[in-house]
């Protein structure tokens, strides 16, 4: 049984919170699944809106999937709830993150 398949069990089982989300997000996210990994990873942040880690993958998952705007709102989102609890590594790496996005639609 694949960490999936095993994380999908659990959340079948009503066991739905925002670490579960976003190990689900994460497995999703190395499978190559982007456009999966970002539904779960946008629960992990509502579950828990200060869950700075699920908003730097939640940008992630949607970079991936090429949703520019979506990807960068959740960045910006994320150096917020990073400086808030400073985690200043999380914001300084989301911040260059973003900073790639602004570029790209620039140009």
């Amino acid at each position: 049984m694949s960490a999936i398949d095993n994380f999908e069990a659990m959340l079948t089982q009503g066991r739905d919170n925002a670490l579960l989300r976003f190990s689900l997000g994460n497995e999703y996210l190395k499978q190559g699944d982007a456009a999966r990994a970002a539904e779960h990873l946008r629960r992990a942040v509502e579950h828990d809106p200060q869950y700075s880690a699920a908003w730097k993958l939640l940008g992630k998952a949607l970079t991936d999937s090429e949703a520019w705007s979506d990807a960068l709102a959740a960045y910006r989102q994320g150096i917020a709830v990073a400086e808030a609890r400073g985690d200043k590594q999380a914001a300084k790496e989301m911040g260059v993150f973003a900073r790639r996005i602004e570029k790209q639609l620039q140009d």
